[in-house]
C-alpha cells in the first residue's frame, strides 16, 4: 500500500512542479517548493497564467494528503527532489540516503530512551529529509523540532514537507554558524557540511577556528551544535571518515575531550557512497554535564550493508550488549 501511496503522491508533486516550472520558467526544484505550498494552502501563491492556474486548481482538488502516511509523503518528496537536483547539480544540495536516516532514528531512540517531549535540532537541515525521517520514527514522543539552513530553496522544501506531514518544526533561514534564537535541545542530528567556512570574521567567535586561513565548517558545526545542546544531551553526526586525520584534528580532539564524551563511531557501508573518498561514519557524542559519564569503552564498529538482514541483526545485538555494559 505504501509504495502505491508514494507513486500517487509523487505524481501529484511532479505534476504540480511541472505546471508551475513551465508557466513561470523557473527551475523544477523551486517549482516543487511552490507546488508543495499550493497543496498545503489549497491555492497557488504565484500569479500563473489562466490555463496553468486552472490545471493547478484541478490537481489540488484531486490531491488528498490527509489520507497519506507521513513516510509516504516524505519518500515521494525525496523522489521529486532527486529529479530536481539532477537538472541542476549542486554540491551542497545532496540528500542524506534513506537507510542512514532510518538508522540514525534508531540510534536516537536507543540513546534517548524514548524520552517524552524530546526536542531535536538539525543545524544543516537542507530539505528536511533527515530530520523528518527521524521524527517519523517517533510516535507521540517527539516534542518540538528545529532546523536551520542558509539555502532558501531547500528550507522552503523542508517547510512545506513539515506542513504536509503535520510536524511541529521551527525553521531558521540563516547561516547556521551565526547565533540562533532558540533554547538548547535534548538531541542534535546533522549530516555535517564538509568544507571551509568562508567567513573568517565570524569564525573567530569559535574555539575551533583555524590558527591561520579558513576554518573547517564541519568543525565549527560540531562546536555550534554542542552550544545548542542541553548538558547531558546527545549529538548524532554524519562525519567524513577522515575527520580525525585532518590538519586541524588535534585541536578538535582536545575540544571534544573538554566538552563531550565520545560514545560511538560507526563506519557506514562503503557501498552507500559513489566515491570512497566521500565515505562517512556516524559519530555519537554526549555533551558533558550532570549525570553524563564517559562510557567504559567507545563503541567502534563497521556497519554491514543495510540490506544484509542477518548481519544487521548481529549489529543490533552488539549495540544492545554495549548499552547493557554502559548502564551497568
Amino acid at each position: 500500500m505504501q509504495n502505491n501511496q508514494v507513486e500517487t503522491i509523487y505524481e501529484w508533486l511532479d505534476g504540480g512542479a511541472g505546471i508551475i516550472a513551465g508557466d513561470l520558467d523557473i527551475p523544477y526544484i523551486e517549482a516543487l517548493a511552490e507546488a508543495g505550498e499550493a497543496f498545503f494552502s489549497g491555492e497557488t501563491s504565484r500569479a500563473l497564467s489562466e490555463s496553468a492556474a486552472q490545471k493547478m486548481k484541478e490537481l489540488i482538488g484531486k490531491a488528498d494528503f490527509s489520507e497519506c502516511s507521513h513516510e509516504a509523503i516524505r519518500k515521494a518528496f525525496q523522489l521529486a527532489i532527486l529529479k530536481g537536483l539532477k537538472n541542476v547539480p549542486h554540491p551542497n544540495r545532496q540528500m542524506t540516503p534513506d537507510t542512514i536516516g532510518l538508522f540514525i532514528g534508531y540510534l536516537v531512540n536507543k540513546f534517548m530512551g524514548r524520552k517524552k517531549g524530546l526536542t531535536l535540532f538539525d543545524p544543516a537541515v537542507g530539505t528536511g529529509n533527515l530530520l523528518l525521517a527521524v521524527l517519523n520514527q517517533f510516535s507521540e514522543e517527539a516534542g518540538k523540532a528545529f532546523g536551520s539552513e542558509i539555502d532558501d530553496v531547500l528550507i522552503k522544501l523542508a517547510y512545506v514537507q513539515a506542513n504536509l506531514q503535520q510536524k511541529e518544526i521551527e525553521f531558521f533561514n540563516q547561516d547556521s554558524l551565526q547565533p540562533i534564537f532558540m533554547d538548547p535541545v535534548d538531541a542534535v542530528i546533522c549530516d555535517l557540511p564538509v568544507g571551509y567556512y568562508p567567513d573568517d570574521e565570524s569564525a573567530r567567535a569559535f574555539q575551533l577556528k583555524a590558527e591561520e586561513g579558513h576554518s573547517f565548517s564541519h568543525h565549527l558545526f560540531i562546536e555550534q551544535s554542542l552550544t545548542y545542546t542541553k548538558p547531558g544531551g546527545y549529538l548524532f553526526f554524519m562525519i567524513p571518515n577522515h575527520l580525525f586525520e585532518s590538519s586541524q584534528s588535534q585541536q578538535l580532539r582536545a575540544f571534544l575531550k573538554d566538552n563531550a564524551h565520545i560514545n560511538a563511531v560507526l563506519q557506514l557501508p562503503l557501498s552507500i557512497f559513489k566515491d570512497e573518498a566521500h565515505a562517512k561514519s556516524i559519530l555519537v557524542l554526549q555533551k558533558q554535564g550532570e549525570g553524563a559519564k564517559a562510557p567504559k569503552q567507545v563503541l567502534l564498529a563497521e556497519l554491514p550493508s543495510f540490506s544484509n538482514k542477518e548481519a544487521m541483526l548481529k549489529m543490533a545485538a552488539k549495540l544492545d550488549n554495549w548499552f547493557k555494559s554502559k548502564k551497568s
